[in-house]
């Protein structure tokens, strides 16, 4: 499992997660300030390079690449502004996201998150 600290681009951390998680193939969990990578099998591993350089490559592909770094303590990941410069974007509204606690699964739709929720109760 890995943590990645988005306190700095909190206003992009919906794209950005969506991005990662499909990058290096693990179950996305957000939380406030932050998002979680499982591994869709227990017995694998997320390599913690591969979510970095997705983390870069998401940020270059913005235009942000020289703003932030990417620091790795361990399993955690955290994205630090170097300047002080903050992402301004209008962000999603939390609210409107939908998130499976069993699998990570990610909708903006309540109907498509609810017919979801029926797989994991078959």
């Amino acid at each position: 499992m890995i943590t990645v600290d988005c306190h700095d681009v909190e206003s992009i951390q919906n794209e950005l997660v969506i991005y990662v998680a499909d990058q290096v193939g693990a179950v996305p969990n957000l939380k406030y300030h932050e998002f979680i990578l499982s591994p869709i099998e227990d017995d694998e591993n997320i390599d913690t390079k591969e979510v970095v350089t997705s983390i870069k490559e998401f940020l270059e592909s913005i235009g942000e690449q020289r703003n932030f770094a990417v620091i790795t303590k361990g399993d955690i990941i955290a994205i630090e502004s170097i300047s002080g410069k903050v992402i301004e974007r209008e962000a999603t509204p939390k609210a409107d996201l939908f998130s499976c606690p069993h699998c990570g699964f990610i909708t903006q739709y309540e109907v498509d998150y609810n017919t979801h929720m029926k797989i994991h109760y078959l």
